[in-house]
């Protein structure tokens, strides 16, 4: 690859600096990295650290603004601080004696959808991407003709939440907006895990998974026509999990149209980044 570029000069080297968000060809010092990386590499792994424990503020700010007027039902996991969530993820996948409770009483039963908002280990992401993917995603589905669950946020969430609120609920598709583990190119890194009525014992392999929905990978607009022709072949199969695949045509029509490349896979499989 060295030789191509060297020999393809500046023009080859921008083309492969934009084709990837990847630290390449970053040059050296000696025997270390040059000291404006090592600055860069420094101030990314703080952002991830303040990603991993910032605290999402439905309340407030641009989430305030797109969940006025849904009353969502505001939930904790059984982790009971950020610290125990940290070190026990089992908790972190079911809701505690309270919130199991109020999700009785006030959740949306049998709904054809059901959207739940988990800070996981990235606040930032829900923060930054949930009030750019859910206007859409509610939008949608409405239009088509679903029922759609009152919205739920959950503190301290792992995906594995869904099988507890699924089986609460009796939920069709089940969609969880979650915070990924952050990296040092991406600290706000959201993923919309999916599944066709989650339960007990459900795994990865029953879920489908939209990853990478953040500025510099896949957009808005983008991620919402994926979730919801996911949801769409979950309706018309009854089933989720490793039989359903993406419609590739779609995420190559995008990609077409000047936008994020949309080829990769939706199947769950083990990506760095994930939080489960």
């Amino acid at each position: 690859m060295d030789d191509l570029v060297e020999n393809g000069g500046a023009a080859a080297r921008r083309a492969l600096e934009t084709a990837t968000p990847a630290r390449i060809r970053v040059g050296r010092a000696g025997t270390s990295y040059p000291t404006s990386l090592l600055l860069q590499l420094r101030a990314d792994h703080a952002s991830a650290r303040d990603a991993v424990h910032s605290a999402v503020d439905y309340r407030s700010g641009e989430l305030e603004r797109v969940l006025a007027g849904r009353d969502p039902i505001h939930l904790v996991s059984a982790a009971g601080s950020r610290e125990r969530y940290l070190v026990r993820p089992d908790l972190g996948r079911v809701l505690d004696t309270e919130s199991r409770s109020e999700l009785r009483h006030r959740g949306t039963k049998d709904a054809d959808i059901q959207i739940v908002l988990g800070d996981g280990l990235s606040g930032t992401a829900v923060a930054r991407q949930v009030p750019l993917v859910l206007p859409g995603l509610l939008d949608g589905a409405s239009a088509r003709g679903w029922t759609v669950g009152r919205v739920i946020t959950v503190e301290n969430c792992r995906v594995g939440i869904m099988n507890d609120i699924g089986a609460t609920l009796g939920s069709g598709v089940v969609v969880l907006l979650i915070g990924e583990r952050p990296g040092l190119r991406a600290a706000d890194s959201l993923s919309a895990y999916m599944a066709w009525r989650p339960g007990p014992g459900n795994t990865d392999a029953d879920r489908n998974l939209v990853a990478n929905i953040h500025a510099r990978g896949v957009g808005p607009v983008d991620s919402v026509a994926r979730i919801l022709d996911l949801a769409a072949q979950m309706h018309s199969r009854r089933y989720s999990g490793v039989a359903i695949k993406e419609n590739l045509a779609l995420a190559a029509e995008d990609h077409t149209a000047g936008r994020t490349d949309l080829t990769r896979s939706t199947q769950l499989t083990p990506v760095s980044g994930l939080v489960s």
